[in-house]
């Protein structure tokens, strides 16, 4: 049975998913989560996640009041099968094709499958996820195009109609600090700034004006630069 007003969202704990999540929260009645541990090089983000939700329920009760069961799913598979820089102890380096070696073929296609499976069993056929094709890494599977594809699929190999919502698909990262400033006003942007994670190499232990990171690996370019653009506004 389809549960009307209810959303399943992709949540990593990253700065992307967080605001997603918020997003989300912003929209639907009753809200879950689901992450996914491949085997990833570092377990900080695992941790992050939980940290994310914590902080969203003690500062914005009311969307705490809809967020429901967080589900962790193992595909440790995958990190099996994948030789990138996020799943192996390797430098991060631009591949032959322009896409860097953080690129972990079909993650995304099989992120949306498990989470579409779990929906299905749950009644939620409302996705929510934090892929873009405006400010990335140039991924092939955060194309919106893809993603469109990947969902018509699943909605007819499952016999449901599936959706998926992306609300950074079209943002920059300044954008998307934007989008969560309107959200949840700056009370949401400090949470997500101390409290996500992006880092490709799991670091911690030094906080940017940005929020945490190495300041080196391209999701760190990435959020510094959007950050600097977003605090430079006038």
């Amino acid at each position: 049975m389809k549960t009307e007003n209810h959303a399943l969202i992709l949540f990593s704990g990253g700065q992307d998913s967080a605001t997603c999540l918020a997003w989300a929260l912003e929209r639907y009645a009753h809200v879950e989560t689901i992450g996914f541990d491949y085997e990833q090089r570092h377990t900080v983000e695992m941790q992050c996640r939980q940290d994310v939700l914590r902080e969203i329920k003690d500062a914005f009760p009311d969307w705490g009041a809809k967020l429901g069961q967080d589900h962790l799913l193992d595909l440790s598979v995958l990190g099996e099968i994948s030789e990138t820089s996020l799943t192996r102890d390797i430098e991060i380096t631009e591949e032959g094709e322009g896409l860097p070696n953080t690129f972990v073929p079909g993650r995304n296609l099989i992120f949306l499958n498990f989470a579409a499976a779990l929906g299905f069993g749950r009644g939620i056929h409302t996705l929510v996820a934090g892929m873009c094709e405006a400010d990335f890494s140039g991924y092939p599977d955060c194309r919106k195009e893809t993603l469109d594809a990947t969902m018509r699929a699943l909605s007819l190999g499952m016999d449901r109609e599936f959706s998926l919502h992306t609300p950074l698909m079209f943002l920059s990262k300044a954008g998307a600090w934007e989008l969560a400033e309107k959200l949840g006003g700056e009370r949401l942007v400090t949470l997500i700034n101390k409290h996500s994670h992006t880092c490709y190499k799991g670091v911690r232990g030094v906080h940017h004006d940005w929020g945490y990171g190495c300041a080196d690996c391209p999701a760190c370019t990435l959020r510094a630069k959007g950050w600097a653009q977003y605090v430079a506004r006038p």
